[in-house]
């Protein structure tokens, strides 16, 4: 891991495909269509690191778990994308 004024290499990398994606949300404000496309690629991208990476780096050892467990407990839980639901976007086309 690489420290770059203060900052790891992999949180770097991540704030900078963040920003990217912000700014390509911002690129289509108007576009419904293709927020919506934007939105589900990055579920699918979710799943995909869940599957693919996630899981099988899982710990094996009922302690390693239990200090998973522990730390995602005091830092926030599972990772989760919420989806609008049909009732949210008829409330917000009703304001």
């Amino acid at each position: 891991m690489t420290i770059i004024h203060g900052l790891t290499l992999e949180k770097e990398q991540l704030t900078e495909a963040l920003l990217a994606l912000r700014a390509l949300a911002q690129c289509h404000r108007e576009d419904p269509k293709a927020l919506l496309n934007i939105l589900r690629q990055l579920e699918a991208c979710h799943r995909d690191i869940t599957d693919r990476y996630l899981l099988p780096a899982l710990p094996n050892t009922r302690h390693a778990l239990f200090d998973l467990l522990k730390e995602m407990e005091e830092k926030g839980g599972w990772p989760y994308i919420p989806r609008l639901q049909l009732r949210q976007i008829i409330e917000q086309l009703s304001e």
